[in-house]
């Protein structure tokens, strides 16, 4: 018996959300963006009228004021936004508990023994769909189908406020001849390298032979064939099921362009105060760091070491990073955006190999230090303490008011 996987999407999430706060907003071309001060001045989202102006998601503000004469742009609201995803998840959970997020806004759903009480796959969707548009007030699109591939598929193929079930006898006729962008995980690299290949649809993928794809891309090459064949069978996760932590990064896109490395300085010390704060907070510790590199031309670049030693200190994390990053970046173009990532990550309290080669004593008394200014900043903010080097011109977008320093500045390293 194949299983019954809903995939569903709360329709333009953002500036739906926007509209129900304020419903004038339903009657203009509306797009939830980002601050353009901030260097975070592009589209989320937008209303139906903004889209058929021509307004899309990912576009720079300007372009899209020159598309859409008198667009309104409402800067996004990420709390009210998160509340109501948890009230259109509740909805979901009275359907099935095998639900997996995607993202705020999209969820897939395992409704394979959900059929006896509430009827066949479409009926479930209906049901859904109904249910979430008379209790929040918006509308979902949602696929149905065997597997989780073509469930988002059929979620995507068919908007606003539409169902699509994608069946094993009419997958080839709907699904094969769409662009091989529209597979899941294929972007636009991906794309690239099959286009290449002279693989322009889905279908393109499918006629391949496994072991071409495999030769070609390696594990990823067979795991889209799969894909496209309908072969995909990964399970979905239950409701309230939190993965394994694999990687603790945080990135950010500078207010201006970063020129030199005392500027790319200040943003991996300051990024690495984060990355250490959710290591502690998740009980573990890193052997590497990895950092990601983006510059104005939007051109990216991928750096990885290792630690010499397990830790979850923030200024270990900073100096092994920017030692990397130094080594590494050849500064062919100013950089926009940086992120940093702890990688390689074991439990805190696994026992260690110390090393001769270190200094131990000063490794645990620099321990003692930073789990001090941690029970400092959970009482009085984030930013109540912090590195000398940070206090000023670092390019840093300016936090959002409840991470705003409590306490004047104090001052260490």
């Amino acid at each position: 018996m194949d299983r019954i996987i809903l995939h569903s999407d709360i329709n333009s999430f953002y500036a739906s959300v926007e509209c129900l706060k304020n419903p004038e907003l339903r009657n203009v071309p509306m797009a939830v963006g980002g601050s353009t001060s901030e260097r975070h001045g592009i589209i989320y989202a937008k209303n139906d009228l903004a889209k058929k102006a021509g307004v899309s998601t990912g576009e720079a503000l300007w372009q899209a004021r020159q598309k859409c004469d008198g667009l309104v742009i409402v800067p996004p609201h990420m709390e009210e936004y998160i509340a109501i995803s948890e009230r259109v998840r509740e909805i979901y959970n009275r359907f099935s508990c095998i639900i997996e997020p995607y993202g705020i806004d999209e969820c897939w759903i395992d409704c394979t023994g959900s059929t006896k009480l509430f009827g066949s796959g479409v009926n479930i969707a209906q049901q859904i769909m109904d249910t979430v548009k008379r209790e929040i007030g918006m509308t979902v699109s949602i696929g149905v189908s065997f597997n989780k591939i073509f469930a988002k598929f059929g979620s995507d193929y068919k908007k606003p406020a539409a169902i699509t079930e994608i069946t094993r006898e009419n997958f080839r006729d709907i699904v094969w001849p769409c662009p091989i962008e529209d597979l899941f995980g294929i972007g636009r690299r991906r794309k690239k390298s099959f286009n290449r290949k002279g693989l322009y649809k889905i279908g393109d993928i499918a006629k391949y032979g496994r072991e071409h794809l495999v030769s070609w891309f390696g594990k990823v090459g067979g795991e889209l064939w799969d894909s496209a064949c309908g072969l995909d069978e990964k399970p979905i996760s239950p409701y309230g099921y939190v993965p394994p932590v694999k990687s603790v990064s945080s990135g950010i896109t500078c207010t201006s362009d970063l020129l030199n490395q005392e500027e790319a300085k200040k943003v991996i010390f300051d990024r690495s105060l984060n990355i250490s704060h959710s290591l502690r907070k998740h009980g573990l510790a890193a052997c590497g760091v990895e950092i990601s590199v983006r510059d104005i031309n939007l051109h990216s670049w991928t750096f990885q070491g290792q630690i010499p030693y397990v830790t979850q200190a923030w200024h270990d994390i900073a100096e092994q990073a920017f030692i990397l990053f130094c080594k590494r970046y050849r500064w062919s173009s100013p950089i926009r955006s940086l992120t940093v990532r702890a990688i390689s990550l074991v439990p805190s309290a696994q026992p260690e190999q110390l090393s001769l080669l270190h200094d131990q004593q000063k490794r645990a008394k620099n321990e003692i230090l930073e789990k001090t200014i941690e029970s400092i900043k959970k009482r009085f903010g984030k930013r109540a303490v912090l590195p000398a080097l940070l206090i000023k011109d670092t390019k840093i977008p300016v936090d959002s008011p409840g991470e705003l320093m409590k306490m004047p500045n104090m001052i260490y390293g």
